[in-house]
């Protein structure tokens, strides 16, 4: 590939989008395609998850419109690219910015932990903006826990993976994957509503986080300077319920010196999680400041580490 190519198609909206979502995180009032995306899933949701054969209609729904989505996004920059390589620049610095979302967790967690500070009832209210258990009875450090482990998962399904499938497919791939994680957020459960219609964007978002989530949780090591963390994210990583979200929250406990897990409510329903780590101990705004700090980091190399392969496919070239 052309190193003035390679520069306009992959680094310079890598480089961009990067800076904006920095900059802005995800502003309330600009419109967002992973909201198109849930109105598109909530259509086939409410027409197909319904009657019989519901695995198979809820298969189809999910593998066409991952496919959907990368064919239409990889129609609409090729022809951006055919118009203006400027137009293409700016389409797939856009389309990167909105699949990041790393500055806005980043600020959620933050408040949580203000919010507790001020009082419990105000750190339940605003912990459940970012997580999908019920939060009325969580006490003050489960309130905090469950910030830290959403933190820890989100650096793996908002920055780590997003970046991994736009080194992998550029940015069709990129929105690819906010599609199978979108579908896994919103019907990739195991309760009796979705449990059959929702197995295969479950288990597409298993295969599209797998590599990921262990490369995010190898850039938190790193990021922490403790190499000797990695046996212990081995150990208390496959301690999930999920294949991929312990390896990141496993990271994060080592780091911290901390435990995760135990036992949640979702839907009413009690769910219970193995602990990720064994020291039990209160969790404080300090311990907030580091794992954002190790947030960051571990993002930074991992743009770094796409460079060095943009810069190794040139000279290979």
């Amino acid at each position: 590939m052309d190193i003035q190519l390679l520069i306009v198609v992959w680094v310079l909206p890598l480089l961009i989008g990067s800076l904006l979502d920095k900059w802005l995180g995800d502003p309330v009032w600009l419109p967002h395609p992973v909201v198109g995306f849930g109105k598109l899933i909530s259509f086939f949701e409410h027409r197909w998850n319904k009657g019989r054969h519901r695995r198979l209609k809820g298969a189809i729904a999910s593998v066409s419109l991952v496919i959907g989505t990368f064919a239409i996004v990889l129609g609409v920059v090729v022809a951006a690219y055919r118009i203006s390589p400027w137009l293409y620049l700016i389409l797939a610095s856009v389309g990167v910015f909105y699949c990041l979302a790393g500055k806005t967790l980043i600020c959620e967690v933050r408040d949580v932990f203000r919010a507790a500070d001020r009082s419990l009832e105000e750190g339940r209210k605003q912990v459940s903006r970012i997580v999908g258990r019920d939060t009325a009875q969580l006490t003050d450090q489960e309130v905090r826990t469950a910030a830290l482990e959403t933190l820890a998962e989100n650096l793996s399904d908002g920055v780590i993976a997003p970046l991994c499938w736009y080194l992998i497919g550029g940015l069709p791939g990129m929105m690819a994957y906010k599609m199978i994680n979108t579908l896994d957020s919103m019907i990739g459960y195991r309760n009796e509503r979705y449990r059959l219609f929702g197995t295969w964007a479950a288990r597409m978002d298993d295969v599209a986080n797998y590599l990921p989530a262990r490369l995010t949780a190898l850039l938190m090591v790193l990021a922490s300077g403790r190499l000797a963390l990695i046996g212990f994210v081995c150990r208390y990583g496959k301690e999930h319920a999920s294949p991929n979200s312990g390896y990141p929250e496993a990271a994060l406990a080592g780091i911290l010196d901390c435990r995760f897990g135990g036992p949640h409510n979702y839907f009413g329903e009690l769910v219970y999680k193995p602990f990720i780590g064994i020291t039990h101990r209160e969790l404080t705004s300090a311990d907030m400041i580091r794992a954002i700090r190790i947030n960051r980091i571990a993002e930074w190399e991992m743009i770094v580490f796409m460079l060095l392969v943009f810069v190794l496919l040139a000279f290979c070239r």
